[in-house]
C-alpha cells in the first residue's frame, strides 16, 4: 500500500541520461496479459477452492474445462464459490419485472444521457460501416466475370462488463451499440453477481434502454466459458467481446477459435505527448484517469524539461482530492512514468513503442505530431480534449488494445460484428479463357484434381 503522505514515487526518466528503451520495455511487460503471476494470498485462495497452487491460466483451463462437461450446473457452482452468490437457474437471467423495476427507478437525467450517448455512438458507427462491393470484367475472349464481397452481421454475440470495483454502463454503450448498429440480432450480456454487476439498477436500466434483454449475472471465466460453449438456457454466441479482470482475459484466450473475441484486455493505459504550451493540470488530470482504473497506466512523454517538475505538483495536488487517489497513486508508481525525451522525433518514437491505448497529443499543433506516430488505440487531439471523452460519450468505442497490441490490434468497432465473404461467378468462356492458367498452377503444386474440375466443365 502507498503512504499517501510521502512524496510520490513515480518513475521519471531522462533519455539523455538513462536507459530508456529498457526501462520502457520493463514498463511494457508489466502491463502486458500473462497467466502465470499470482500473488501469495491469491495462492493461497486458490489451494482452498481448487486443493493445489494453480496458476491462473491453469484455474481458466480447468474452470473452462468443468463448463463444457457440467454445463448450467458448473457455471452456477463456481458463481457460488467464486463470486459468493450462490443463484438457482431462474435467478441466473434477469427477469422482465426486473429491468421494468430498474428503468422506472432510474434518474430521468441518467436515462437521457444514456439515450444522447447511444445517438452519439450509432451516428460515428453508421459511419463507418463498409459497403458491399461489386466489380465484373471481360476476358480476351469475351467470357464473362463477376466478383464482389458482401458484408452479413453476425447471428448472436456475447458482452462481458465488469462489476467488481464499480459499474459500467458505459462498456455496455460502447458494446452493445456497435453490434446493434451492425445488426446482430441476438446480444447476450454477461455481468457478475454483484451490487455493481448484475444487481445494478443503472446497469439494468440501460439495458433496458438500448433493448438488450438476455442478461445473465455470472462473471469470471465460468461465464465467457458459458457463452463460448452455451449451457442450458444459454445458446452459445459466435463472437465475445468487453474488457474483464485477468479471468475474463485469459480465458477469451482460452476460448478463441471455438469462438472469436475482441481482444486481450490488460489495465488501461494513457500516454501524454505534451510541449511547452501543455497545462500541467490537464496533463496530470488524464495520468490520473487512467490510473484510477487500478490498475491502470499513465505516462507523460514531453522535451520541455520544466513540465515535469510541474506535472510532479500537480499528480501530487489532485491525487489529495479525488476519491480513488490512493489507489491511481499506487498505479502511477507502479506503472507510470515521466519520461524526458531530447525532441519531438523522439517522443514519437518511444509513443509508438509504447503503443498505448490511449494517447493524448497536448501540444500546440497536435495534427503536426500525429502524422509521426503510428501505434496507438485512440488518439486524443489537443489540450481540450482529454480522454474521458471517449471513455464515455465521443462516438468510437472504448474497448482498445491494451498491452502494446496497438502494434497490431484495432479498437472495437461496427464493422468487428460483420462477416465477410468474397462472390465469385464465371461464365462458361470465362472458365475457358482462363482455364490454362489454372491448368499451370495446379501442375506446378500436383494437385490434379483442380485441373480436372476445369476440364470437366470444357469437355
Amino acid at each position: 500500500m502507498s503512504d499517501s503522505s510521502a512524496p510520490l514515487r513515480i518513475p521519471s526518466i531522462d533519455c539523455r541520461h538513462d536507459d530508456a528503451l529498457g526501462l520502457i520495455d520493463a514498463l511494457r511487460g508489466k502491463l502486458g496479459i500473462r497467466g502465470d503471476v499470482v500473488s501469495e494470498a491469491g495462492r493461497q485462495r486458490t489451494i482452498e477452492l481448487f486443493g493445489s497452487p494453480l496458476s491462473p491460466q491453469q484455474v481458466v483451463e480447468k474452470i473452462c474445462a468443468d463448463v463444457r462437461a457440467g454445463g448450467l450446473n458448473a457455471v452456477l457452482d463456481y458463481g457460488a464459490r467464486l463470486d459468493k452468490k450462490r443463484l438457482s437457474s431462474t435467478e441466473l437471467r434477469v427477469s422482465p419485472e426486473e429491468f421494468r423495476a430498474a428503468r422506472k427507478a432510474a434518474r430521468p437525467e441518467f436515462i437521457a444521457v444514456v439515450e444522447r450517448v447511444a445517438q452519439n455512438i450509432r451516428e460515428f458507427q453508421r459511419a463507418i460501416l463498409p459497403q458491399d462491393v461489386a466489380i465484373s470484367r471481360q476476358t480476351a475472349g469475351g467470357g464473362k466475370i463477376e466478383l464482389g464481397q458482401r458484408y452479413r452481421p453476425m447471428r448472436r454475440i456475447g458482452i462481458c462488463v465488469p462489476g467488481g470495483a464499480a459499474a459500467y454502463p458505459s462498456t455496455l454503450l460502447m458494446t452493445a451499440v456497435p453490434a446493434q448498429v451492425a445488426g446482430v440480432r441476438e446480444i447476450a450480456v454477461m455481468v457478475p453477481p454483484t451490487a455493481f454487476g448484475g444487481f445494478n439498477a443503472d446497469l439494468l436500466a440501460a439495458c433496458d434502454v438500448l433493448g438488450v434483454h438476455e442478461v445473465y449475472r455470472t462473471g469470471g471465466a465460468q461465464g465467457v466459458a458459458a457463452l463460448a460453449y452455451g449451457v442450458e438456457g444459454m445458446p452459445r454466441v459466435d463472437k465475445i467481446v468487453g474488457p474483464g479482470n485477468l479471468f475474463v482475459a485469459l480465458a477469451k484466450r482460452f476460448v478463441f477459435g471455438e469462438v472469436d473475441i475482441d481482444s486481450i484486455a490488460g489495465p488501461s493505459e494513457v500516454v501524454l505527448l505534451a510541449d511547452d504550451s501543455a497545462h500541467a493540470d490537464f496533463v496530470a488530470s488524464d495520468l490520473i484517469s487512467q490510473a484510477e482504473h487500478s490498475p491502470g497506466s499513465g505516462v507523460l512523454i514531453t522535451w520541455h524539461a520544466p513540465l515535469i517538475p510541474a506535472v510532479q505538483q500537480a499528480l501530487e495536488r489532485q491525487l489529495a482530492e479525488v476519491d480513488r487517489g490512493n489507489l491511481a497513486r499506487v498505479s502511477l508508481e507502479e506503472y507510470g512514468a515521466l519520461i524526458l525525451a531530447r525532441d519531438e522525433a523522439e517522443a514519437a518514437e518511444l509513443t509508438d513503442l509504447i503503443a498505448p491505448e490511449h494517447l493524448h497529443i497536448s501540444t500546440r499543433d497536435p495534427r503536426i505530431l500525429l502524422e509521426k506516430v503510428q501505434n496507438a488505440g485512440a488518439i486524443f487531439l489537443g489540450h481540450h480534449t482529454p480522454v474521458a471523452l471517449g471513455d464515455y460519450i465521443a462516438g468510437p468505442s472504448h474497448v482498445l488494445p491494451t498491452g502494446g497490441t496497438a502494434r497490431f490490434a484495432n479498437g472495437l468497432c461496427a464493422t468487428d460484428f460483420l462477416k465477410r465473404s468474397s462472390l465469385i461467378s464465371y461464365d462458361q468462356q470465362a472458365l475457358r479463357d482462363t482455364a490454362d492458367d489454372v491448368r499451370l498452377l495446379a501442375a506446378t503444386e500436383g494437385l490434379t484434381a483442380h485441373s480436372a474440375s476445369v476440364d470437366v466443365r470444357l469437355d
